[in-house]
């Protein structure tokens, strides 16, 4: 595998130690207009045979770099579409983080070009989105069809991350509802959610989440999908106005829910899904597999689209992200209507929900 990364951020070191402890990788660029930034980087990953690194302005990387790439990797605040315009000429695969919802509805605009292309483009391979939508994936196989998926967040990624979710409570939250798009504001929708302990109930808000845009395509016929993330009430009322206090360099332990409820036979049921980490590890290491399985051929299909739709087989890939360090939580108790409700990742938790609880039902 031959990779480019451009971006440098808490995430973009994260990928670039994961992607340098890939089987299989050939060589590795590295992507940043700071040289001495890089060159730190590059000396701490320990492998100059394989690392290399490349200065260049903000923006998309030039095309000579994607040469004799198998797949481009972004990790940077912006950019990410006209960065996979570029990929998609050179025919070069792309994964991108983005959790922007215009970015990521640009993305996807591309993928009518990137199946006549033969080419992949993996959007939102974070933590959530991303490791969410594997979560939703694998969640879906306990059912004959899927009714509703619930996602929740809690925890940010670094500076950009933290400065991305801070406006997002004050931006349109996009949510699926029986067949049809549905605007709401951001920061209303306040529900209590359970997340792996030692995080417990958080008060989550709507907010400019790109989830539902990368999971209606994958489950269709589905009744209705939801984002929230966390919040505090400081956080909901700042959130028109610049963060009043400096981010700090990487987020600190965070976590994501995800509920899915379907039918089985004539019976309905929920399945609950969890997982806890920092996030900006979670999201370099969802990233890193996700390149080494799309240049392995593993994917689904062709084309632009979240994991939860790219990936057939969720268990191959949650494995792979447990013997990286990032396991999957399991909820084991009762719904609020009092169903049972048992969800089992195997040996991979590295925590599990509080027993016996589970977040207020949808509003």
């Amino acid at each position: 595998m031959r990779a480019v990364l451009l971006g440098m951020g808490a995430v973009g070191i994260r990928a670039a130690r994961q992607l340098a402890a890939t089987d299989g990788l050939d060589r590795l660029v590295l992507v940043h207009h700071d040289r001495a930034k890089l060159a730190e980087i590059a000396d701490a990953l320990n492998s100059p045979s394989r690392v290399e690194t490349f200065t260049c302005p903000r923006g998309a990387p030039p095309a000579d770099v994607l040469a004799d790439a198998d797949v481009l990797v972004l990790t940077s605040p912006s950019g990410h579409r006209a960065a996979a315009e570029v990929a998609l000429e050179r025919g070069v695969h792309v994964v991108s983080v983005c959790d922007e919802v215009e970015e990521v509805r640009g993305l996807l605009a591309l993928d009518a070009e990137a199946r006549e292309r033969a080419v992949s483009i993996v959007i939102g391979a974070a933590f959530a989105p991303g490791l969410s939508c594997v979560l939703a994936r694998h969640a879906a196989s306990a059912f004959d069809t899927v009714l509703e998926v619930h996602v929740a967040s809690i925890g940010t990624g670094g500076p950009a991350c933290a400065r991305r979710h801070h406006a997002a409570l004050s931006e349109t939250a996009v949510d699926w509802r029986d067949g049809a798009w549905r605007r709401r504001p951001g920061g209303s929708g306040r529900e209590l959610c359970w997340f792996p302990d030692p995080i417990g109930g958080a008060d989550c808000y709507r907010a400019a989440r790109p989830d539902a845009l990368l999971l209606v395509p994958a489950f269709p016929g589905v009744k209705r999908i939801t984002a929230r993330m966390a919040a505090t009430r400081r956080d909901r009322l700042t959130a028109w106005l610049p963060m009043m206090r400096k981010p700090h360099p990487e987020g600190m332990l965070g976590a994501v829910r995800v509920e899915v409820r379907g039918q089985r036979g004539a019976s309905h049921n929920v399945e609950v899904y969890g997982a806890l980490d920092r996030p900006a590890v979670a999201t370099g290491t969802v990233a890193a597999v996700a390149a080494a399985w799309t240049t392995e051929g593993r994917l689904s299909r062709p084309g632009a689209g979240g994991l939860a739709e790219l990936i057939d087989e969720p268990v191959p890939f949650l494995q792979e992200l447990a013997r990286r360090g990032v396991r999957a939580a399991v909820f084991e108790g009762h719904d609020f209507q009092g169903d049972p409700v048992a969800s089992h990742l195997g040996n991979g938790s590295n925590g599990q929900f509080p027993a016996g609880t589970m977040r207020a039902g949808q509003g």
